[in-house]
This record gives C-alpha cells, sequence and structure tokens, in this order.
C-alpha cells in the first residue's frame, strides 16, 4: 500500500516537473509575431473572455431598454386610452346637449307657429303596458292644465291630459287602446277617427265607402273631437285593406315617435268644437 502512494506521488512530481518546464520554454521562446508564446496564449484566453462577457453585458443592456421602452410605451398607450376615453365621453354630453337643444328649440318654432295658448312641458315619466300607453309630464293643475287638453309635439299630435296633479299631470297616448281622435285625410278631405291599438301603430275607422284613400296619404287631425286643435299631423297611411266597397282595415304609422320625446306643449286654447259644446251645456 505504501509502496503505490509512493508510485503516484512521484507521478505527480513529474508530471509537475515537466509542465514546469513546458511553461518555461513558453515564456522564453517566442511565436512568430515576437511575443512570447505563454503570454500570446494567456492574452487569447482573457480576450475571449472579456469578449465573452461583453457580449453578455450588451445583450443584458439591449434587453433591459428594451424593457424599459416598453414599459414607456405602454405608460403612454394606457394614457392616451384615456384621453381619448375622456374626450369620448365630452362628445357625448356635447352631442346631448346639442341634441336637447334643437328639441328645445322645435318646441319654441311650435309654439310660435301655433299661434295657441301653449305651455311646455317636459317628460318626467312614462307607463308602456298593453292597455295602456302614458308618459307624466312636469306640469300641472297649478299650471293651469286639467283633463282633455291636448299634448303635442313638433312632429305632431302626442295625445291628451287624463289625469291633472298640482305639479305633474298623466298623459294619455294616441297609440293607447282607449285613444281616439277625428281625423282627416290631408289630400282628399275624406274623414274617419284614428283610434290607438296599444303598440306603435294606429287604425283609422269609419271611412266612407267612397273615400279616397292610398298608401303614403296624410292623415291630420279634424278638430271635430273637441280635444286636439285642427290641422295638426297624426300620421301616415301604411296599408289600405278593401273588401268589395268597403274599407276593411286601415293601418297608420303616428307621425310622432313617442320613444324618442322630451319635451311637449300643452294646448290650453280650447278647441271651437269644444267652446261649443261648453256653451251649449249652460
Amino acid at each position: 500500500m505504501a509502496l503505490v502512494d509512493l508510485r503516484q506521488r512521484a507521478g505527480y512530481l513529474f508530471l509537475a516537473v515537466t509542465l514546469a518546464e513546458v511553461l518555461l520554454i513558453s515564456a522564453q521562446v517566442n511565436a512568430r509575431s515576437g511575443v512570447p508564446i505563454l503570454e500570446s496564449v494567456t492574452f487569447g484566453i482573457f480576450a475571449e473572455a472579456q469578449r465573452a462577457l461583453a457580449s453578455g453585458t450588451s445583450g443584458i443592456h439591449r434587453v433591459w431598454s428594451g424593457y424599459i421602452a416598453l414599459r414607456g410605451v405602454k405608460t403612454d398607450n394606457d394614457r392616451l386610452r384615456h384621453d381619448l376615453e375622456s374626450v369620448q365621453v365630452e362628445l357625448q354630453q356635447q352631442r346631448a346637449l346639442a341634441d336637447r337643444a334643437r328639441g328645445l328649440e322645435e318646441i319654441l318654432g311650435l309654439r310660435d307657429r301655433s299661434g295657441l295658448h301653449t305651455i311646455a312641458a317636459q317628460i318626467i315619466g312614462g307607463s308602456a303596458t298593453p292597455d295602456f300607453r302614458t308618459i307624466m309630464i312636469d306640469k300641472g293643475s297649478l299650471d293651469g292644465l286639467k283633463a282633455d287638453l291636448a299634448v303635442i309635439a313638433p312632429d305632431g299630435i302626442v295625445g291628451r291630459v287624463v289625469i291633472p296633479t298640482p305639479r305633474s299631470a298623466k298623459v294619455q297616448l294616441m297609440i293607447d287602446r282607449n285613444a281616439a281622435a277625428g281625423a282627416l285625410i290631408e289630400r282628399s278631405r275624406a274623414q274617419g277617427i284614428v283610434v290607438g291599438e296599444g303598440e306603435d301603430r294606429l287604425r283609422m275607422d269609419y271611412v266612407s265607402e267612397s273615400a279616397d284613400i292610398i298608401v303614403g296619404d296624410v292623415i291630420v287631425s279634424s278638430g271635430i273631437d273637441g280635444i286636439y286643435p285642427k290641422g295638426y299631423p297624426i300620421g301616415r297611411v301604411e296599408t289600405v285593406e278593401k273588401t268589395g266597397p268597403a274599407y276593411k282595415r286601415i293601418v297608420v304609422r303616428p307621425a310622432v315617435d313617442f320613444s324618442r320625446i322630451e319635451d311637449v306643449l300643452v294646448v290650453l286654447t280650447p278647441t271651437p268644437a269644444h267652446e261649443a259644446a261648453e256653451g251649449s251645456t249652460e
């Protein structure tokens, strides 16, 4: 066992001496460039190590710079997106104000053209069931409102006041099942009664068999009902069905889009038919 250890030590010593001689010779022997081989080899090893380190550092720098740049881009995008959303909200608000101003301008124009004693009211609520189609307005008996006063809009007839309270009133829309108005065809002057159907259409009844009615005819109020002033649009004939000489069904599209109205006029001036009815009761 001791002999084996001695041989291993001798081998290690021989290897060390040989390596030392090689290093000594390398240090003394010059390469073709005049630089000692040992120095040249050592420089090459360190140069490769430095090149690898520099390459790794440059890569890390590029990655870090890219990360910082991406963070900056994300921040800019978030800010721009927030600014865009703010502008869109502001634009919607401005558009709503413009629509509101346009609606009020149309109401004022209608009041000036009508020559009637009216009061402007804003819609503050509504009810839409198959049997009752009504709205609530912000004017009431304290403002001079009472039952059966006509309610109109720039596009035409809206309905009539049915239940006034001191500061508000319920208005029955023309499309209500229980609503009706005296009407006539503007072109041919044929008369009839327009009634509501509880949905988004009206029906014209009690039309003479000889009446001249075609699709597209404009229907206006006749004023004979004592509620609605004469000559205001009610709707337009959409379909005409006729069985023999008699009219079976006349469907009318309302002049007013009841889903979009915001402001109305309540007519305080009684119609001639209403005044005549009141005079006959005195």
